[in-house]
């Protein structure tokens, strides 16, 4: 796993979306971790505007459940907007499959909600060393680890791509995904070309398959 280089962490963005928790977090970070600005949002999509207009935080706490985010997806969108942040996953989801996932898809570490305060200021101290911050007693699950490459994979195609496979995900046909972007059809099975060859895949059927790996229903989450 690629580590992050040793780095100050001042300022954080909490992306939480149950007020007292969010409260207790941000509270603990400023004393345990000597954390000067907190700043908190409940959504993935707030989130994304916050990071648009910056500042940019020198970390992200990312809780994995939340109303606007479909499985890993959401973590992607944060870490692409953050690239330079580091992300701290904070969720009560603690199944060694998301825990792995989770890391594989660019989190610097995991700490479960129900930790004690001394978890987070280890965590803190841990990610700004520069290393991987996993759950005590934590085991990775046996076989091999595919979402590394999926994960790689999915962050190569650009935002218009990322749009189409999310309509062909919905089932659209090109001709509605057209429509629905404002495109030419034969610019939409252009795309759908790209998508396929960038994902690896032979079908359409196949790439949502890919796209789907990013949810936690593909880990046994649910």
């Amino acid at each position: 796993m690629t580590q992050n280089p040793t780095r100050t962490i001042a300022s954080v963005l909490i992306v939480e979306d149950h007020p007292l928790f969010c409260d207790a977090l941000s509270i603990t970070l400023q004393i345990v971790g000597g954390i000067s600005s907190v700043r908190t949002t409940s959504s993935i999509g707030d989130c994304l505007r916050q990071l648009a207009i910056g500042p940019q935080p020198d970390a992200v706490f990312l809780d994995l459940n939340l109303p606007d985010a479909d499985g890993l997806d959401g973590l992607l969108k944060v870490r692409k907007a953050a690239p330079d942040a580091v992300l701290l996953i904070v969720s009560s989801l603690t199944s060694p499959a998301i825990v792995n996932a989770a890391i594989d898809f660019g989190a610097s570490g995991y700490v479960p909600k129900h930790s004690q305060r001394q978890v987070f200021q280890d965590a803190l101290a841990r990610i700004a060393r520069g290393e991987i911050y996993l759950p005590e007693g934590f085991v990775a699950p046996d076989g091999p680890r595919p979402l590394a490459q999926t994960r790689d994979r999915l962050e190569s195609l650009t935002t218009q791509q990322s749009r189409i496979l999310s309509l062909i995900s919905e089932g659209k046909l090109n001709k509605q995904i057209a429509h629905d972007l404002d495109i030419a059809e034969s610019t939409v099975k252009a795309h759908v070309t790209v998508i396929m060859r960038k994902l690896g895949v032979q079908t359409r059927t196949q790439a949502v398959l890919a796209a789907q790996a990013a949810r936690f229903d593909s880990l046994g989450a649910r």
